[in-house]
């Protein structure tokens, strides 16, 4: 079983930054992509961002693409998320997960159960 940590939210106004970071441990694939999801209130929880094994492939939901930054350090087991200007619609608890595939992440499919996610609070 795969253990996944989140942690690095918090409150910040419009337009601030947050970085969060999620430690995978556990029984993880040799080789595997790693991604981003946040579930707002009331809301089904939706993609953000995902980053293949090797890092060159990343891809990005609409709403976060030239604000967002994920990057990942594969000798710690953690993925990255840089978050700036930052919006009250970016209000959510944020999660991450993996595949061994960078597309199956994209399309909400995952191989881990998920964690407690961090929360990531925006004010207007």
């Amino acid at each position: 079983q795969v253990q996944l940590v989140e942690s690095g939210g918090g409150l910040v106004q419009a337009g601030g930054s947050l970085r969060l970071s999620c430690a995978a441990s556990g029984r993880t694939p040799s080789v595997y992509a790693m991604g981003w999801f946040r579930q707002a209130p009331g809301k089904e929880r939706e993609f953000v961002a995902a980053i293949s094994w090797t890092g060159i492939r990343i891809n990005y939901a609409d709403s976060v693409k030239g604000r967002f930054t994920i990057s990942r350090d594969r000798a710690k087991n953690t993925v990255y998320l840089q978050m700036n200007s930052l919006k009250p619609e970016d209000t959510a608890v944020y999660y991450c997960n993996l595949d061994r595939e960078l597309e199956p992440i994209v399309r909400m499919r995952v191989l881990s159960p998920w964690g407690q996610g961090t929360q990531v609070t925006v004010s207007s």
